[in-house]
């Protein structure tokens, strides 16, 4: 049984795109883990937690959700 843990800062991903996130790591724990059995994606947990840009650093600074933005612009 997978436990896959994402941690990002609020703010940057949609609701879309968790939705989305969420399901396409779902769908490559099964292809992987699961070798494909499509009975294995109820064995799939995935959680994503998002927490204040406040608590990251970044080489020493801390990061608004506006830079990381920035730098990783939002997935198509």
């Amino acid at each position: 049984m997978p436990f896959v843990h994402v941690q990002t800062i609020n703010g940057i991903l949609s609701d879309d795109q968790k939705a989305e996130m969420l399901r396409r790591i779902t769908d490559l724990m099964v292809e992987i883990e699961g070798r494909g059995d499509p009975s294995f994606r109820s064995s799939v947990w995935v959680r994503i937690d998002e927490h204040a840009p406040s608590h990251w650093s970044l080489g020493g600074m801390i990061p608004t959700s506006e830079m990381i933005a920035s730098k990783f612009p939002p997935i198509a």
